[in-house]
């Protein structure tokens, strides 16, 4: 949303000689128009070395469609992948693979109602690879070849994202679009379409688009990545400028979100709705103006303010014993329509209780408009701000080029600013002081009309459930206006979190790695702290501490009377402060930390800037020793988790997965589900799911703690001395067990029916125990990989029979090794055999005479591409550096994966195949309910006839 202040590229100004002053645009990002109207951003980014990210975003979208073109903008989008002047037909997916970029995870577009966005990440490490990217960029712009085979291919591609979209949420919302966009162009051009224009479209009529639309007056180029911007810029100005406009351009027309009287209710269930929520809309009066004056960034800041202190009004009520809610949130930003915002507010509810929670959300408003924000409401948004705002400026100059690029879209399609995070953070220190009580409570006045309103309310329909009629729902709003309410009330500000202490813990051992660069202490009760210090980001540590044991360790009974509390522990809060007073204190700071009791281990893990690593200790050593026992933090716990998954089972997806997973673990007594059904509910026991956590956490000695980042060696030695090295340790050590329950052993065929839309998946694997082979277990990662490239290509791009789908090949190592390779894709009931048997073709051929050696380049290529970005990640070496503990890998597998890549061979991979893919075939497929077959038959002979 375009006026989320936490929005690092946002500045606001607040002095009074600037009124008027218009907001500047940040020095280092080069914007030029060529003379056809085609505009460009370069901007030269050190980070990641040797990439590019390039951008082509077009001022043009669905809402440009003619009637018979509805879903063309989105057809248009798919066509540049499928032939253009200089990769014809497949080739450019190919071509892009081979250069180490990922179809679908790199690579990608997407369609909005107003704009089509192309994405093109490059490595830069072959000479040509630039050239290659521009001259993608160039042919996505004007060069799609559009030939009438690729077209009537591609139709079954686009049907089948169609047909995923496909279910309760997308049959209620047909039902409430026309009112949320009443009288609006909107209502009539979703990006996806309509299914007989796709269906039946003849290919002339997206060349038309194409004409019309991919034009340069409508385009920019946006390049950011480790490059010359004065070679860039003759490079795009000699290949853009010689495209011309069209002699007759057609008009790029704006389309208003018109405003109304009455109050516009839209109340609707479905069978399978999975769950229940509300939502409300109140248009502003007039339309929306891009923020481009220092005036309206101030209007902008303060609407900042005001929406992080009724978002945190309302996570108070959400974690409160009683919660009204599971989710709730408002906001002042932007609607479906790019020319107006509105005071927009939603919840998640339980089922039949969304008036309830429309009235306490519109009671917060109101509390907030009678009585306004306290003091120490708006100190802690305006510490939140600016902390957010010191943040980025800290990193400003450790940014990926990813985390930039987007920005100068969106100053290209909505003229966003683009000030940059200096200016913005040395204006925001000077003016969010000024921001008094009487700003933030005179605007909260102005949210709440009484026209322009619309509320939407959805929920499953069930006999048991009543929805409340549309006159209860209008008089919502009356109600609260003449509501007695009191005004909120602020509790004592917490000024520590851990009460000063004495520790007399030492490091009784210092060890160093030269090749990781990590250094070791072994302290006095037993805990080791390892840490790498690094300069991926300037003001960035992350962290984790592990301990070998997690739930494999807790007796069955015991296992099955806790596994769904765990989750819901950190609930009660830490060090006698509830979950609420936590955010309160931790306003203003750059910090998170958790807790966990998972599979084979247990820990904390979390992450700060420099300055709040303190606080992050002070947070992990509550952890430890003074997690809250709150019975009614559970019970609020269970009761918003249960209204989430009242309805799971009607999710057909949720329904396969939950049901094939009863079957694979039948064996296993301690597997009831995915998720908690009531009679879990019933069996857990909070009491003993805390008393376990207390003990696990009792012995530190049994946990190695790892941090990475910029880090102050000093800074780190006195706060681990300080909360690590005090911690209370038993002497013991644990590690996982097996528990040897085993999945039932292959060579099965399950088929599930669940849904009334014309949806199925399917699901093919080999499992089984085996003894753990390094080699083996990357070469199966390998084939995963190399086996969703061939079955892209013959299920989507040779049978346009699946939107996405793919392969995984994993070795388990812990708790007990065994092997595993699935296959999984959506497609339509109609295809699900033929395209299964298409699958077990492509894996068979990968069996008879393994993988082609250009598939594997493109596998090798895509993981030298990650792994170089991975490199200067924090995140990665911290997952790095202390996998070793968990499984007892190879603790430098972090510095040799390039190695044991380029070693990787087809007869490699062919072994795996022929040894794994081999044995006992499992497949497990979704079908639609009863009534399907006979709809498609009878749309086959209406086909038939209108053709």
């Amino acid at each position: 949303m375009r006026k989320i202040l936490s929005s690092l590229s946002v500045i606001f100004l607040m002095s009074a000689n600037a009124f008027g002053q218009n907001i500047p645009v940040d020095p280092s990002v080069r914007i030029g128009t060529l003379s056809n109207g085609m505009k460009y951003y370069i901007k030269k980014n050190a980070l990641p070395e040797k990439k590019v990210e390039f951008r082509l975003a077009i001022n043009a979208g669905s809402i440009l469609e003619d009637e018979n073109q509805r879903g063309l903008a989105h057809f248009m989008e798919h066509m540049n992948f499928n032939g253009t002047k200089n990769f014809p037909d497949n080739k450019l997916v190919d071509f892009l693979q081979s250069i180490g970029v990922k179809f679908g995870q790199h690579l990608n577009a997407s369609t909005g109602f107003d704009e089509t966005v192309y994405m093109l990440p490059v490595p830069l490490d072959k000479p040509g690879n630039l050239d290659a990217g521009l001259k993608v960029m160039e042919d996505w712009a004007f060069n799609a070849t559009l030939s009438d085979e690729q077209i009537n291919k591609e139709r079954g591609v686009v049907l089948e994202e169609l047909r995923l979209g496909l279910g309760p949420d997308k049959r209620m919302m047909d039902r409430y679009l026309p009112k949320l966009l009443y009288k609006s162009h909107y209502a009539d051009r979703i990006p996806i379409g309509k299914k007989e224009v796709l269906e039946n479209f003849t290919p002339d009529l997206i060349r038309q688009f194409h004409q019309d639309w991919y034009r340069p007056d409508l385009m920019a180029l946006v390049v950011v990545g480790d490059i010359n911007a004065d070679e860039i810029e003759k490079k795009i100005k000699d290949q853009f400028s010689k495209y011309k406009n069209p002699s007759k351009p057609k008009e790029r027309k704006s389309f208003d979100l018109p405003n109304h009287k009455e109050t516009l209710v839209a109340i609707e269930t479905d069978p399978e709705a999975t769950g229940s929520g509300v939502q409300f809309v109140i248009k502003d009066a007039e339309a929306y103006q891009p923020d481009i004056t220092v005036q309206q960034y101030d209007k902008s800041m303060v609407e900042g303010l005001v929406n992080m202190m009724l978002n945190s009004r309302l996570a108070e009520l959400v974690n409160s014993a009683n919660p009204p809610f599971t989710y709730g949130s408002v906001y002042h930003g932007e609607t479906y329509a790019r020319t107006k915002d509105a005071f927009q507010g939603s919840a998640a509810t339980k089922d039949g209780d969304q008036l309830n929670a429309l009235k306490v959300l519109l009671e917060e408003v109101e509390r907030a408009k009678r009585f306004g924000f306290t003091q120490s409401e708006l100190d802690r948004a305006k510490d939140q701000m600016l902390s957010s705002y010191e943040w980025a400026y800290n990193n400003k100059d450790k940014n990926q080029s990813d985390e930039l690029v987007d920005s100068y879209v969106g100053n290209f399609l909505r003229q966003d600013p683009i000030p940059g995070i200096t200016w913005g953070y040395e204006h925001i220190k000077e003016v969010l002081p000024k921001v008094g009580l009487e700003q933030t409570n005179e605007l909260i006045k102005k949210l709440v009309k009484d026209d322009s309103r619309v509320i939407v309310m959805t929920g499953p329909q069930k006999d048991h459930i009543k929805m409340p009629t549309e006159a209860m729902v209008r008089n919502t709003f009356d109600a609260v206006k003449s509501s007695d309410l009191k005004p909120y009330k602020e509790k004592t500000k917490i000024e520590s979190l851990i009460k000063p202490f004495r520790s007399d813990g030492k490091i009784v051992k210092t060890e160093t790695d030269a090749k990781l660069g990590t250094t070791t202490w072994t302290l006095s009760n037993g805990a080791k702290v390892t840490f790498k210090k690094t300069d991926f980001k300037d003001d960035e540590i992350v962290f984790s501490a592990i301990s070998l044991g997690g739930v494999s360790v807790i007796p069955d009974a015991d296992y099955n009377a806790t596994k769904f509390a765990f989750d819901a522990l950190l609930e009660a809060g830490l060090a006698g402060l509830s979950k609420t007073d936590l955010a309160h204190y931790l306003a203003g700071k750059q910090v998170n930390v958790s807790s966990y009791i998972g599979g084979p281990t247990e820990g904390v893990s979390g992450a700060s800037s420099k300055k709040d690593l303190k606080t992050a200790m002070e947070l992990m050593y509550a952890c430890f020793t003074d997690l809250n026992y709150n019975p009614d933090a559970f019970n609020a716990y269970k009761t918003k988790k249960s209204a989430m998954l009242a309805n799971a089972d009607s999710d057909p997806g949720y329904y396969f997965s939950n049901e094939y997973s009863k079957f694979i673990n039948q064996k296993n007594p301690r597997f009831t589900g995915l998720e908690p059904t009531e009679k879990d509910w019933a069996n857990t026991d909070y009491k003993k799911a805390y008393d376990i956590y207390k003990e696990k956490f009792a012995n530190a000695g049994n946990f190695h703690f790892y941090f990475v980042g910029n880090i102050d060696e000093a800074q780190l030695k006195n706060e681990v001395l300080q909360y690590i090295a005090s911690l209370p340790a038993t002497g013991k050590s644990s590690t996982f067990k097996d528990t040897g329950y085993r999945p039932v052993e292959g060579g099965y065929t399950k088929l599930y029916k669940k849904g009334k839309e014309p949806k199925s998946l399917v699901t093919i694997s080999y499992s089984g125990e085996a003894p753990y082979n390094e080699k083996e277990a990357f070469a199966l990662s390998a084939l995963g990989e190399v086996a969703t490239i061939k079955i892209l290509e013959k299920l989507r791009e040779d049978e346009s029979g699946i939107y996405g789908g793919g392969a995984s090949g994993s070795f388990m190592k812990i708790p007990y090794s065994a092997y595993d390779f699935t296959v999984n894709f959506p497609c339509g009931p109609e295809n699900a055999d033929k395209l299964t048997k298409s699958a077990i073709a492509e894996l068979q051929k990968l069996i008879d005479k393994g993988p082609e050696q250009k598939d594997l380049d493109k596998y090798k290529e895509a993981e030298y591409n990650e792994y170089s970005t991975s490199l200067k990640n924090n995140g990665f070496w911290l997952q790095g550096i202390s996998q070793s503990q968990i499984d007892g890998s190879d603790p430098y597998a972090v510095l040799n994966y390039p190695d044991k890549v380029k070693a990787l061979t087809v007869k490699d991979l062919h072994e795996v195949a022929e040894k794994y893919l081999t044995k006992q075939r499992n497949i497990a497929t979704l079908m639609p309910e009863d009534g399907w077959e006979k709809a498609k038959k009878d749309e086959t002979e209406k086909a038939g006839k209108a053709h």
